[in-house]
């Protein structure tokens, strides 16, 4: 089926071408084709010498993931950022943060008023005046993108203690004026004499009274994640019993995670407006038979993904605390986990939107000359249980890596059993600016609790792009 793909998979599809914190307080609490890359890999992985100027993983922290208009519905972007950087400054109350070089924070949606949410959220959660801070996006990955800046910061000698963090509201998204209101309403701002403003009016249609809200299409292609997925989706034979059970699976997996405290200790509990200390997306009670009730989303009828095989929109924030393996020796902490390795990837947005994690996946491997089997724990951003299947699939196809990737061999069938065990977006949630710090730290975590060596950790996202990083238990 695989050796067919190459006629449907076109490397030129996509030529058609795309408030600072005052008001109430909150209260955090802390509870119990072409890749881009770091040049700083090292020469082993697992086992490897220890460096001080390795980069480590002190810890990590995220809000409870809340679906939008649910539990944070009245809080901004800016706000959850502010407490997941203080939930993780407050989990270590000896800590000094005007020791911290620099916080990045990684957003999508971004309020115009807030537009460097990085340094609103950091100065709102106690981060000295003399910290810098900025914003960065790249998708779904722009947390990933954070950690990346910091891991690159560290090990080449530039930063010693990094704070890499994201944030995202979708339950107050900025909505605007359509473009010919918002062209009168500047102009206006010129008039002297009160009957120009009469003339403003003129040319006005119906139409142009219609506000605007964020696109969902991709710029470069018009096309919907969702309809991309729909479509990778029958590309990889990934059936819609398949893409359900492994939905399922996902929420059953999170709940019993939740069940046995695993997810426990990287929560930082909300208690503004009101208490939050769980994820309310996890359907614990999920069966077959109601997920197959459900019709397509996206390509109707006869589509595959459907709300509840695909993750839903989510707020929250998360963040992490890298520092080099010298300065936390040198200040008493014991780290999670060593940052080895990462991995930015960029392909067709059209024909191979969600395959970013199979790109950088395999890449990442055979530059630090590992397989699948090295691998202790995965950690994939589920955007959609489709595009989960199908990177599985591909990484599973020795003509797709051949023909598109440049690898002599595939990388294999990823081993179940160690992919995702404690949920996944499509489960937990996914904010898109948090997703990232919330992978590498459920990764690092994994480790412990499974007695494990090594992890990767992969996301896609718009744009057609993707990233991998190894983690390393320390």
């Amino acid at each position: 089926m695989l050796s067919a793909l190459g006629n449907n998979f076109t490397r030129c599809g996509a030529q058609q071408l795309l408030r600072s914190a005052t008001g109430p307080t909150l209260v955090a609490s802390a509870s119990p084709t072409q890749a881009q890359s770091a040049s700083f890999t090292t020469a082993t992985t697992a086992g490897g010498k220890k460096q001080p100027n390795d980069v480590v993983l002190v810890d990590g922290c995220r809000t409870p993931f809340q679906l939008s208009g649910t539990g944070y519905q009245d809080l901004t972007a800016q706000q959850l950022g502010t407490l997941a950087l203080r939930g993780l400054l407050q989990r270590h109350p000896s800590f000094d943060p005007s020791l911290v070089d620099e916080v990045v924070m990684g957003t999508v949606i971004q309020e115009v008023r807030t537009s460097n949410l990085a340094r609103e959220s950091a100065l709102a959660a106690g981060v000295p005046l003399s910290v810098p801070a900025h914003t960065v996006t790249q998708a779904c990955i722009s947390s990933n993108q954070a950690i990346a800046q910091g891991f690159a910061q560290i090990k080449a000698g530039l930063a010693n203690v990094f704070i890499a963090s994201g944030t995202e509201t979708m339950s107050d998204v900025p909505i605007r004026f359509s473009r010919p209101l918002r062209k009168r309403m500047i102009a206006a701002s010129k008039i002297r004499q009160p009957m120009d403003y009469l003339k403003l009016l003129k040319g006005i249609k119906p139409a142009d009274l219609a506000p605007e809200a964020p696109g969902i299409a991709e710029f470069s292609t018009n096309e919907t994640m969702g309809h991309s997925a729909d479509r990778l989706a029958t590309k990889f034979g990934v059936t819609r019993r398949e893409q359900d059970e492994y939905a399922l699976r996902s929420h059953h997996l999170a709940a019993k995670a939740w069940k046995d405290g695993l997810l426990a200790d990287q929560i930082v509990n909300v208690n503004y407006p009101t208490s939050v200390t769980t994820d309310n997306g996890v359907r614990g009670d999920s069966t077959m038979e109601k997920l197959s009730s459900l019709k397509p989303a996206f390509i109707k009828p006869y589509g595959t993904v459907t709300a509840a095989n695909a993750s839903f929109l989510t707020d929250g924030a998360s963040a992490v605390l890298l520092m080099s393996r010298k300065r936390a020796q040198e200040l008493g902490f014991t780290p999670l986990a060593k940052l080895t390795d990462f991995m930015f990837v960029a392909q067709d947005p059209k024909e191979q939107l969600l395959l970013g994690p199979t790109y950088a996946t395999a890449r990442l491997l055979a530059r630090n000359n590992l397989t699948c089997n090295d691998i202790d724990a995965f950690e994939f951003h589920e955007a959609f249980a489709g595009q989960i299947l199908a990177n599985l699939n591909a990484l599973d196809s020795e003509d797709f890596n051949k023909e598109f990737i440049g690898l002599p061999k595939k990388v294999g069938r990823l081993d179940m059993d160690k992919f995702n065990n404690w949920g996944g977006s499509l489960s937990l949630g996914h904010p898109f600016g948090a997703t990232g710090c919330r992978l590498v730290t459920t990764a690092a975590r994994r480790l412990h609790k499974e007695d494990g060596s090594l992890a990767l950790l992969a996301a896609c996202a718009a744009g057609g792009q993707g990233h991998a990083m190894l983690v390393e238990r320390e």
